[in-house]
């Protein structure tokens, strides 16, 4: 792994006026400042459809592109929407996703650009879903379930599906990837690698469940026995109860790990390294009773191990992956990271909890790992270092070499910035807001908290009040 500096910042953040961010110009202008300002990688959140929480963890499908990021402008331009169809797809608030929106009518503006497709289209789409079995599944899966009435997989009743139902999603994930591709050659021209997300579990109600149950933790009637979570940690005092169904692993090591597989292979299609959500669950993962009623009655279990890093492995070579290995890490989960060889996360605003061993403490970080101001569970950096008690904050502050009075101020906020980029790790990452030194009101997600999470947009004079020509002399300055 080079030595190098990114921003995590998801799609739905980009700039624009279509409800939340998409595959459009405003992608590739976002791109131009990542290399202006000498940064080498772009971190995303899950591109998979969302919850009802608007969640990018908790997906219809681990393969399929959510419809919200193909972009209307595209369409227009291809003379798939008309030019009044895309101005009632604009929103006036620019800095806030609107999902409500969105939910209302952006599938009826796609099912309009997807009656217009001529034959030549018609023939590129068919050829598509050929040759991607998973997203032939998918979509079919979604228009079951509209048959069905929108009811999870395991309430059907009607077995058929409408053609034009069955059309419009084949004719979304197309739009989705063609889009996707162009915006990921555009970045890698620059000079810039994307490093996509993904989750550990996939939701219950999905296409992946009904069409592979037996890869799944599932009883007789295919409900599932136990499901995800975690215990009470520095996020919740109870724990998470997550809800998804827990994969079956001796199932899936006869079956030579084939589901992974193709969920890994067509991850490395789509980005140049990935990050896996809760690492720590291929050593030993956490099972909740399905009937429980908090994650405090969960139990741990042992996870697939080093067999299955040994397939993730082959599959990876010369390929970035980045280990989650935050939360309740042991010394088991510790020797399963290091036999990945992947680097492992390091998270600042962890350093600070009272172990002066700290693996987050910037002094101990190592080369093969990734270091981060705060990911997208955590809080703002401003945030953060706004709400520490006064002496933690001194010391925090302190330790990054910032030793005025009024820490609320720009320099206090890079000094962690700095320290961060002269650290020892070879890849760093910031969340969008952290260079823009925002402040709580503009942090990704409350882990626990299911309301207002996942909004956060930047325009496009925000971005533009990054002073990039700094930003590119720190990276250059430490080597990044």
């Amino acid at each position: 792994m080079e030595r190098a500096s990114g921003i995590l910042m998801h799609i739905t953040s980009l700039p624009g006026k279509y409800g939340a961010g998409v595959f459009g110009k405003e992608a590739k202008y976002f791109i131009d400042f990542l290399a202006e300002s000498g940064f080498k990688y772009w971190q995303t959140l899950p591109l998979v459809m969302t919850d009802e929480c608007n969640s990018p963890y908790k997906s219809f499908s681990a393969f399929a592109g959510n419809p919200y990021f193909v972009d209307p402008e595209t369409l227009c331009s291809d003379g798939l929407i008309t030019d009044n169809e895309l101005s009632g797809a604009v929103v006036t608030d620019e800095y806030r996703c609107d999902y409500e929106k969105l939910d209302r009518e952006r599938k009826i503006l796609l099912a309009n650009a997807a009656s217009r497709v001529d034959k030549t289209l018609r023939e590129k789409i068919e050829r598509f879903i050929s040759e991607n079995p998973e997203i032939e599944k998918f979509c079919v899966f979604m228009a079951r379930k509209a048959a069905n009435g929108g009811k999870p997989w395991y309430d059907w009743t009607f077995d058929k599906t409408d053609a034009d139902e069955l059309f419009l999603w084949q004719f979304i994930q197309y739009e989705f990837f063609a889009q996707w591709s162009d915006i990921k050659k555009y970045a890698n021209e620059k000079g810039i690698k994307i490093i996509g997300d993904i989750p550990i579990y996939v939701a219950y109600d999905s296409c992946d469940v009904w069409a592979n149950p037996e890869q799944f933790d599932l009883d007789k009637n295919k409900y599932p026995v136990n499901v995800a979570g975690c215990p009470p940690d520095y996020f919740s005092r109870d724990g998470q109860l997550w809800g998804n169904p827990l994969y079956n692993w001796s199932y899936m090591k006869k079956d030579g790990y084939g589901w992974w597989i193709k969920r890994m292979e067509h991850t490395f299609n789509m980005f140049d390294g990935v990050r896996i959500d809760h690492f720590r669950a291929f050593d030993s993962y956490y099972a909740i009773d399905s009937k429980a009623r908090d994650a405090r009655e969960g139990k741990w279990k042992k996870g697939p191990g080093r067999d299955f890093i040994r397939t993730l492995r082959k599959l990876s070579e010369n390929k970035l992956v980045i280990a989650e290995d935050l939360g309740d890490i042991n010394d088991s989960v510790r020797e399963l990271v290091n036999y990945s060889t992947f680097p492992g996360m390091r998270v600042f605003q962890f350093a600070f909890l009272g172990d002066p061993n700290s693996p987050h403490l910037p002094h101990n970080y190592i080369p093969n790992s990734v270091a981060y101001s705060g990911t997208h569970d955590n809080n703002t950096l401003l945030g953060y270092i706004w709400e520490l008690e006064d002496g933690l904050r001194r010391r925090v502050l302190d330790y990054c070499g910032f030793e005025g009075e009024n820490w609320d101020c720009k320099s206090s906020y890079d000094s962690v910035i700095k320290t961060l980029l002269r650290s020892s790790s070879d890849l760093v990452i910031f969340p969008l807001q952290d260079v823009l030194h925002y402040g709580s009101d503009t942090r990704m997600n409350i882990p626990g908290n299911p309301e207002g999470n996942w909004r956060f947009r930047v325009t496009k004079p925000q971005l533009d009040s990054i002073n990039r020509a700094e930003i590119y002399y720190l990276n250059r300055l430490y080597g990044r």
